[in-house]
């Protein structure tokens, strides 16, 4: 179940590492806003509960959260999120597993697949 709120995440997804048989999930969003303690972003905001829910099951993968920026860092297309990670939505939830030792993405859903309690089950299966 854990939701990892500090998670220190590496230079590229080809440097990822776990040690986990269960498939990790990374959940890019939006920064919090200094001024509203909230993300930014709407859609992020709104994808926050559903995520909350399906990882709190005590037999869920882990989720680590990834804050890409504020607004203005964010839109910049040199940003690592985009460059690195291949991010260019937020929330943006991708699945990684160990294949032959090598930890590779095997999806990727954004705010109306988390939205589905149904897609995001069957993504998390």
């Amino acid at each position: 179940m854990p939701i990892l709120k500090s998670f220190n995440l590496p230079e590229s997804p080809e440097a990822l590492t776990f040690d986990s048989p269960k498939p990790v999930f990374l959940l890019f969003i939006a920064s919090k806003d200094p001024a509203t303690g909230e993300s930014w972003c709407p859609d992020v905001r709104a994808s926050l509960p559903h995520i909350e829910a399906a990882f709190s099951a005590d037999d869920a993968p882990t989720v680590a959260i990834v804050e890409v920026g504020q607004r203005p860092e964010w839109r910049e297309r040199t940003n690592v999120f985009r460059t690195k990670w291949n991010v260019n939505n937020v929330p943006t939830l991708a699945r990684f597993e160990q294949v032959n030792g090598k930890v590779t993405e095997k999806g990727r859903m954004t705010e109306d697949g988390i939205m589905n309690p149904a897609t995001l089950k069957a993504f998390m299966a």
